[in-house]
């Protein structure tokens, strides 16, 4: 690689959730970025609403998790109601959590707290500066940007695009986006309501007139989510919503004045690819589905987290090319898996098939009592059921692994952690504190809570875990970390790309 120094080490295009959650990854670890947004401002509306626990274990991790737990309406169930009568009320209760619930945060103020936080670190958002095109060269991407008709260049290191389903990131590397389009329209409306519904739960409302879902943000607000034939204005009246809820919705419920709302067309799209060289895609510029089931913003958040530490590693010279491909190796498999999970449920609560309503409706019932469906519910709402088995940089089944010491923001950053027994013998420690002498600059270690040896990943998913300290298992971790990590600056393949003006 020249000397040659970029601008910045990430340029970030897009500040919705996804771009602030990358840009305080950045701030944390102490990179150089810019991020550019093609709007005035933040949101003003509440649009992404739901936060489910293994992404709050994440903000936890990357220590900002406290002022939105302050600003959450928690829900701890799930009912499923039609025409009146309750088909399953499901407890949301996930365990080796701290987070057994839901947390309802509506976007403006997520990225109200994620720009707060950028604020207190001294660092800002470029408003009004859009992305026009890159061109990318072995060691850097060269940058076009407009910022009110004025335009300039910066060079990046690398280029990551969290901004959105017309992403102009994903247009310049001529990303296809593979999928297609419901034929529904769909109304969102935030109201406020009566208090006829428990604030702690969310309702599923299936019926042969469509999907209906209520998400409390409090005791007396309330987002709702539909389907409909055709729209009536230009956009939703408190009328229409109330003529929904009324068709739809739990008895009793109420919806008595409209803050906002939309029409709007969805996708279940997402691209073949997360990469093309040194650019970047991740949030809806990478994936859409269904609102039902609430992932979208998460899936978004945790694209972010799988990546952020491995850019870290390579912009440190600590990685090399296999590292950066995983992250589409890794995700990818997981964005399907939402997908398809958001458009069955979408089908199954608005199917028009009288057969199907019938057979739904009486299976509803039986199956949610069912203890292995509640798991694999609660595990799926949760996303703590997250892993990433398969993986090159992986062996095993790629779980989560989460517990105290890795809370608060400075606890797991860019290295690799090496937990063990803290009841080991002296040999133990000494072999395990040896081992990581020979890769101090990506390895630490730390005594664990269970009795094994396991190597943790920055991002808190187990790489590797044995049920002793053995020398195959020191011997299998190194080659885990040869593989992925360098002791010098990566050789990153590209292409080069246009993007359309």
């Amino acid at each position: 690689m020249s000397d040659f120094l970029p601008d910045v080490d990430i340029l970030i295009a897009g500040a919705g959730p996804v771009g602030l959650f990358l840009a305080n990854e950045c701030t944390r670890r102490g990179l150089r970025w810019r991020l550019v947004e093609a709007r005035s401002g933040q949101s003003e509306h509440s649009k992404a609403l739901a936060i489910f626990p293994r992404t709050l274990e994440i903000l936890d991790m990357a220590g900002l998790v406290a002022p939105f737990l302050q600003a959450a309406n928690r829900v701890t169930s799930v009912a499923v109601i039609t025409h009146g009568r309750m088909l399953a009320r499901m407890q949301f209760a996930p365990e080796e959590t701290p987070y057994a619930f839901v947390a309802m945060v509506p976007q403006d103020v997520t990225e109200r707290l994620l720009v707060d936080e950028l604020h207190r670190r001294g660092a800002l958002v470029e408003y009004d500066t859009e992305f026009v095109s890159a061109s990318q060269h072995s060691d850097y991407v060269n940058v076009t940007l407009n910022k009110r008709g004025r335009r300039s260049n910066v060079t990046a290191s690398f280029v990551v695009g969290c901004d959105g389903a017309h992403s102009s990131v994903r247009h310049s590397i001529q990303m296809p986006f593979e999928g297609g389009e419901y034929s529904e329209l769909y109304i969102l409306a935030d109201v406020r309501s009566n208090e006829s519904l428990p604030a702690d739960q969310l309702q599923l409302c299936p019926s042969e007139s469509g999907p209906f879902a209520i998400f409390p943000m409090s005791a007396t607000r309330r987002r709702i989510i539909a389907t409909i034939e055709r729209p009536e204005g230009d956009a939703p009246s408190l009328a229409l919503v109330q003529k929904i809820a009324a068709e739809r919705g739990p008895a009793g419920f109420e919806a008595q004045a409209l803050r906002w709302g939309i029409y709007f067309r969805t996708h279940h799209r997402h691209v073949s690819r997360l990469r093309s060289g040194r650019i970047f895609i991740a949030g809806d510029a990478a994936h859409i589905h269904s609102p039902f089931g609430g992932q979208g913003m998460n899936t978004g958040l945790h694209d972010i987290w799988n990546l952020a530490w491995k850019l870290d590693l390579a912009l440190r010279g600590r990685a090399g090319d296999d590292l950066l491909e995983s992250y589409t190796a890794e995700r990818i498999p997981v964005i399907k898996s939402v997908i398809e999970t958001t458009d069955l449920l979408t089908k199954a609560l608005g199917t028009p098939n009288k057969f199907a309503q019938v057979l739904r409706d009486a299976a509803i019932p039986m199956v949610s009592r069912l203890v292995p469906f509640q798991h694999a519910f609660v595990q799926r709402l949760s996303e703590l059921g997250i892993a990433y088995p398969g993986s090159r940089i992986v062996e095993g089944a790629g779980n989560r692994y989460f517990d105290d010491s890795l809370r608060g923001g400075d606890r797991i950053r860019s290295r690799f952690l090496l937990l063990y027994d803290h009841g080991a013998d002296t040999d133990v420690k000494d072999a395990v504190h040896h081992f990581v002498r020979s890769f101090a600059h990506v390895l630490e270690s730390r005594p664990g809570r269970y009795d094994r040896l396991t190597l943790l990943r920055p991002d808190g998913y187990v790489a590797y875990s044995a049920s002793r300290a053995t020398e195959r298992a020191f011997a299998e971790i190194r080659a885990l970390l040869e593989r992925q990590t360098a002791s010098n600056a990566p050789e990153i393949s590209y292409h080069y790309h246009q993007a359309h003006a």
